[in-house]
């Protein structure tokens, strides 16, 4: 075998898992952000106030807080490959639970079937993001994660705008035509043929999350060994320290993660009932997370352009959170379509701070990666609890004030965490 022969085979086995686990951030990216559409879908179908509709967010991302532990135990026993095939077939379990809801227009059942897919997606990611992490050198991760972010967030782009097309057809027109009906039976029915539109859409997804499953299981993706210790740049053996919780990195790692799912689901999923709130109309406010998205793949295309060759990972997380605060103060500032625009540019600046923050938080934990990674996948949760904070508050004080008494507090965390919070001194 020539020489160019085999390099050409080297970076054959070396895209293979990229290309992979890019296929998983593209699947799980167009799950996730179907919330933004179903939570204006669910409000209308199920008759819900804001705060109910939101609990839309709160049930997908909370399974992350209750699942991420066991996960990192089931990975222990699967290996990454097979947990990730595990994964995806309990995410098909939870969209095919929507057809039962919306044939009986059962809003808690709808919530069972958001928090199953947040428990395939729960051990799908403790699983895909070390991965993506450590398959090659930690110093460029936020490279490698953000081309992971383009897939997942085009394909976040692309599922709000096809999902609101096939579901949300119309919705103004409807939700008129509800408050001038009075029969209760003509209500109902006209709320059940809205509620049906959502099973074939679920039904679609639930069969390639399973054909998907099933090339994993079957596909040629390494393993990688995380049990043993990490070594230092000299190639010597590094002893472990005795406790995970000894790591000031992951620990300050796993809140700077909580806040910024949250700030990300603020921005992503949480921007039509905002826009809503400022007056705008549901036909206008269906599409606004895929605005959110598109500015974020617009970050991730920046971040692996300049990571790590110009930038680094910290001074990308620093410079994200402080365009994070500035876009805040510009969003309450402003009104109407303004206010609007700054929140989806939110998407913009939180792109590479999921890219950045991980790597860092799992840096130099060895055997504890599987456990560590499952600790930073709880941090999701913060996808559940930010917005009905935002929701409480905005029942008392004006929305703007509400979103930026939310959104503020976090990215100035952010902004510690990339300047101090992520050294590990701890001893």
């Amino acid at each position: 075998m020539t020489t160019a022969q085999l390099s050409t085979q080297q970076v054959k086995k070396a895209l293979n898992p990229i290309v992979i686990i890019g296929s998983l951030f593209f699947v799980f990216g167009f799950v996730t952000w179907l919330n933004g559409t179903l939570i204006p879908f669910l409000q209308l179908a199920c008759q819900l106030n804001t705060s109910q509709a939101l609990l839309v967010t709160s049930a997908f991302y909370m399974a992350y807080f209750f699942l991420s532990i066991p996960s990192s135990h089931i990975l222990k026993r699967t290996g990454f490959k097979n947990g990730m095939s595990l994964g995806l077939f309990v995410m098909a379990i939870g969209a095919l639970i929507f057809i039962p809801a919306a044939n009986t227009r059962t809003f808690p059942l709808f919530l069972i079937g958001l928090f199953v897919q947040g428990m395939g997606l729960s051990l799908l990611q403790t699983a895909s993001n070390p991965y993506i992490a450590i398959v090659g050198p930690i110093e460029s991760a936020a490279q490698r994660i953000s081309i992971m972010g383009i897939c997942n967030k085009a394909a976040g782009a692309l599922s709000p705008l096809i999902l609101s097309a096939l579901v949300l057809k119309g919705a103004q027109g409807i939700e008129n035509q509800l408050k001038t009906i009075t029969d209760a039976t003509q209500k109902e029915a006209l709320l059940s043929q809205l509620a049906a539109r959502v099973i074939l859409p679920y039904v679609i997804i639930a069969i390639v999350l399973i054909t998907l499953a099933l090339l994993i299981k079957y596909s040629s993706l390494p393993e990688i060994n995380t049990e043993k210790d990490h070594v230092n740049e000299d190639g010597a053996v590094l002893a472990s320290k005795s406790s995970i919780f000894k790591y000031r990195n992951l620990n300050l790692g796993v809140l700077c993660l909580f806040l910024y799912v949250g700030v990300e689901v603020m921005a992503g999923d949480v921007i039509g009932t905002y826009g809503k709130s400022l007056g705008m109309s549901l036909d206008q406010t269906k599409i606004f997370t895929s605005y959110t998205l598109a500015s974020m793949v617009i970050g991730y295309i920046i971040g692996i352009a300049t990571i790590p060759k110009y930038i680094s990972q910290e001074k990308a997380l620093m410079i994200s959170a402080i365009v994070g605060i500035l876009f805040s103060i510009a969003a309450y500032l402003t009104h109407g379509y303004l206010s609007i625009v700054f929140i989806a540019l939110l998407g913009f600046a939180n792109s590479l701070m999921w890219p950045a923050i991980f790597p860092l938080a799992i840096k130099g934990l060895g055997k504890y990666t599987k456990l560590g990674s499952a600790l930073l996948i709880m941090g999701i949760a913060g996808g559940a609890v930010l917005p009905q904070i935002y929701a409480a508050l905005a029942k008392s004080i004006p929305t703007q004030l509400a979103f930026l008494i939310c959104m503020l507090p976090c990215y100035v965390y952010i902004c510690f965490y990339a300047i101090s919070g992520h050294k590990d001194t701890a001893r």
